[in-house]
């Protein structure tokens, strides 16, 4: 393979390599030239294109007004005298155009709207006034404006306030008087050109719209009082004052103390409900002070304005996770069936995104060394597995981004920026699962600019397996912080699987795991045994896991030897291959422990179904996968009393210890009675369709894809009043810093990244067909 050289780097090329510079030079010259034409035509022609329109509407109003005027009397209201006429033409007609002028520079969008509401039906010959209504019109402007100075248009470039209320009211004056024009138009003919009565008046009225959105509701608001401010300050603070040491109920505490002592809320009546209501309270209150001052935030620099719309009715969800099948870890698994069910509505499109390694790397990864050679057939892999345990036909689509094997961590990284390789077409909401790992090192666009909601699902306890390194405590002291940084600066809601994760920003507590189908049926044929009168479990215990000390095995091989004695006759039969397997081995060897090991296998597996027991010791797991399957296949599981395990004591057949004296306790009655059939209710919260739904209602997913189920449009996305929020200008700025720091390939290896996974490399960009990252990224940029 020829290797791409610098036009800059030193070293003899002769004139071959000179040659071969200038006619790249001149390449990327001529194309530069074109495209540069090529905009610059599209730019006359738009801008012509603009003029043109104008000058229609322009003539077609003139026309409009004209006719009126040129129109003989008989078709005049009886009585009617000529000064309306002359009042058209003099007054109504000039006070329109520097309205439509004076917009023109700043709304081109309205301009747009307004003057294509300006042109009258095709076909429209002759106009029937009744000018009796545009007297009204006229005596209710001259009867409000008073002189003519009231006409005079505030300019855009900072006049006085006072400048912009005349402005304003003079289009309140002309929909009063259109009020009384249409009043009037409901007994005579107002415009017989137009299909209906009173048209006209319709279309000038929604014209006036968008100028005026002044409400009335929030004048004379009195402004925030310090207390009210300070309250808010310190509500917006909390990330910041949690990681100092201050604890969040005496942050709430203090926010409701401050905003009780100026409550100017509507609804102060109802503040005795509780802290949750003394938080919207001041929310209202903020919003109404900055909407009485007419605030509104423009994306600028902190926002992305070109964020996906809802167009069809259709949302898009981007499933992106750290491991991908063969790999059989809760990370691959889990992600996987999260999208299946996801997709099964019909209000949204569902894309998995895996990480793709290089074969190098799937050696070290896959078990019993499986290899793909391209992204579609590990797809086509993917696709089947799930089809195998699904009961239904999941329209989920699969994408896949550059990723790297760690050897040190024991997980894939991402190779590049990870959210380049979703569409911007289709980046309306992203579930990020374990948003700290994808984006410890990830150097690119903050997930928030680039979608619309953004949740976390944090999978691992990091801190837990970090601690038993070597300088495990000042490693897990600069994780956590990082952990903290990361998913505020990217994530619009974090979800934790169990209290054992750690406490993050915007986080909340919630198992939103299910359990394989294959395993409840499994459950189902095992429970139809007994009901039969057959023996369901003929086996013992047994413990399924990845034989690393971290998963588990510490704990076990302590809790055996210690009570050597006490659990004499237990055999105990253990499935799992890892790295430690060798060390794992020869401490049972010495400690002499009664264990049976066997190669890992799917916890499915048919050799599997009889055993009675699961026991599994580990602290370390957030929520157990295999526990979770254990119950749903009707087994006892014996497990520590833990923040991990919290969801499953809900279940009458897991057995929990908080000692090693009554680990062995719940051994023993474990194996000395039968475990109790699942309920319909329990079957259910450990299935995937209640999992989807504690998702979808903690994630705030349901509220989004309902209420934002109709098209939103660009304008009212665009410009919307809000609070400028010191958190979201705080996010900004720690993901600003965090792409600086990763930019540096020092600072990257410096702290533990792969090398050269700032962007990918070579080998992915021929297994992906993806362009070279400096076709991607070029340093000057269009």
């Amino acid at each position: 393979m020829e290797s791409w050289v610098s036009p800059i780097s030193g070293g003899g090329g002769g004139g071959r390599g000179r040659g071969a510079d200038d006619t790249a030079f001149s390449f990327l010259s001529k194309g530069w030239r074109e495209v540069r034409d090529s905009a610059s035509a599209d730019l006359r022609l738009m801008r012509a294109r603009a003029d043109s329109l104008r000058t229609l509407a322009d003539r077609e109003l003139e026309h409009l007004l004209a006719s009126a005027a040129s129109t003989p009397p008989p078709p005049f209201a009886a009585g009617a005298p000529i000064a309306e006429l002359e009042f058209v033409r003099n007054q109504i007609q000039p006070k329109i155009s520097e309205l439509r002028r004076q917009y023109a520079s700043r709304e081109p969008e309205l301009r747009r709207r307004v003057l294509e509401r300006w042109v009258p039906p095709r076909g429209a010959t002759s106009a029937r006034v009744d000018l009796s209504g545009i007297t009204a019109i006229r005596n209710a402007i001259v009867s409000e404006a008073g002189t003519a100075d009231r006409w005079r248009p505030a300019a855009w470039n900072g006049e006085a306030d006072a400048e912009e209320d005349k402005e304003w009211e003079v289009v309140r004056m002309i929909r009063g008087g259109l009020k009384e024009l249409e009043r009037r138009s409901q007994s005579s003919e107002l415009l017989a050109g137009f299909r209906g009565t009173g048209e006209l008046v319709e279309k000038f009225k929604s014209s006036l719209k968008p100028f005026n959105v002044e409400s009335d509701d929030y004048k004379d608001v009195p402004p925030l009082y310090v207390t009210e401010i300070l309250a808010n300050l310190v509500r917006q603070s909390g990330p910041f004052l949690d990681q100092l040491g201050v604890r969040r109920d005496l942050c709430d505490k203090l926010v409701e103390t401050l905003h009780s002592k100026q409550n100017h809320s509507p609804s102060a009546d109802m503040s005795l409900h509780g802290n949750d209501n003394s938080v919207d309270e001041l929310d209202l209150r903020i919003a109404s002070v900055l909407r009485s001052t007419g605030y509104h935030a423009d994306d600028g620099f902190w926002n992305e304005p070109a964020k996906y719309e809802v167009s069809d009715n259709k949302r898009h969800i981007a499933v992106v996770t750290t491991a991908s099948l063969p790999w059989m870890t809760g990370t691959a698994v889990n992600p996987l069936f999260r999208a299946a069910y996801l997709a099964k509505s019909a209000k949204q499109d569902v894309t998995l995104v895996v990480p793709w390694l290089c074969k190098s790397d799937q050696e070290l990864v896959y078990p019993n060394s499986m290899t793909f050679s391209s992204p579609e057939e590990q797809e086509t892999y993917i696709r089947n597995w799930l089809e195998e345990r699904l009961g239904f036909e999941s329209n989920l689509k699969i994408s896949f981004y550059p990723g790297k094997f760690s050897k040190e961590r024991r997980s894939i990284l991402p190779a590049g920026d990870t959210s380049q390789f979703i569409s911007s077409s289709v980046a309306d909401i992203a579930i990020l699962e374990e948003p700290e790992h994808l984006n410890w090192y990830r150097h690119g666009k903050r997930w928030t600019d680039k979608f619309n909601h953004v949740v976390g699902i944090v999978h691992t306890n990091y801190l837990e397996y970090i601690k038993r390194e070597k300088n495990g405590a000042l490693q897990a002291f600069l994780v956590k912080h990082i952990n903290n940084w990361v998913t505020r600066a990217y994530c619009d809601k974090v979800l934790r699987l169990s209290a054992a994760t750690q406490d993050l920003p915007k986080s909340i507590v919630c198992n939103v795991h299910g359990v394989n189908p294959k395993f409840l049926k499994i459950g189902d044929k095992l429970t139809s045994d007994v009901e039969s009168g057959q023996q369901s479990f003929s086996k013992g215990a047994y413990f399924l896991g990845k034989m690393v000390w971290a998963k588990g095995y510490r704990e076990l091989v302590d809790l055996l030897a210690k009570h050597k004695s006490d659990l004499e006759g237990f055999k105990l039969d253990i499935y799992g291959s890892g790295e430690d397997s060798q060390e794992v081995h020869s401490t049972a060897r010495k400690l002499d422990l009664n264990l049976n090991f066997f190669k890992g296998r799917d916890h499915a597996d048919d050799s599997l179904h009889r055993y009675k027991v699961f026991i599994n010791p580990s602290i370390s797991d957030v929520l157990c996968t295999a526990t979770a399957e254990a119950l749903a296949m009707g087994k006892f599981v014996v497990c520590a009393e833990h923040p991990s395990n919290e969801f499953f004591m809900l279940f009458p057949n897991c057995l929990t210890y908080k000692t090693s004296d009554e680990f062995v306790a719940r051994v023993k009655e474990a194996m000395a009675r039968e475990p109790q059939p699942l309920t319909p209710e329990q079957r259910h919260n450990l299935s995937w369709e209640a999992a989807t739904e504690r998702f979808m209602e903690y994630s705030d997913l349901d509220k989004i894809l309902n209420d934002n189920s109709t098209p939103l449009s660009g304008e009212s996305r665009r410009r919307r009043t809000s609070q400028p929020s010191l958190s979201n200008v705080v996010d900004s700025g720690l993901a600003f810093a965090h792409r600086c720091l990763t930019s540096s390939e020092v600072l990257r290896l410096a702290t533990g990244a792969i090398p050269g996974t700032r962007d990918y490399d070579e080998q992915h960009r021929a297994d992906m067909g993806l362009l070279p990252p400096q076709v991607q990224h070029p340093v000057y940029g269009w």
